[in-house]
């Protein structure tokens, strides 16, 4: 059976780059500059300004901003994955 990965904790460290902790005791850095570079879409429109993409929430193990964006554990895991250290 799969490990289910959910995000523990959330941190703003600099414009669109976040410090997150997850379930498998590793934490990595979400580039959401780098994310956002590669991607368009309605609900990314207005987080390519910093202010409101620092307005990020925790639901059920998922990050997830007021416009209803929302990206898994499992998703930002793998995002962040050549970041990640195990804690």
């Amino acid at each position: 059976m799969p490990t289910v990965i959910k995000l523990l904790h959330v941190k703003t460290i600099a414009p669109h780059q976040l410090e997150l902790t997850f379930s498998d005791h590793s934490i990595g850095v979400f580039d959401g500059a780098n994310y956002l570079a590669s991607r368009q879409g309605p609900l990314l429109d207005n987080l390519r300004d910093p202010a409101n993409f620092a307005r990020c929430f925790m639901d059920a193990g998922a990050l997830c901003w007021p416009n209803g964006l929302e990206l898994s554990g499992a998703r930002l895991r793998e995002l962040a994955g050549s970041t990640a250290t195990t804690i």
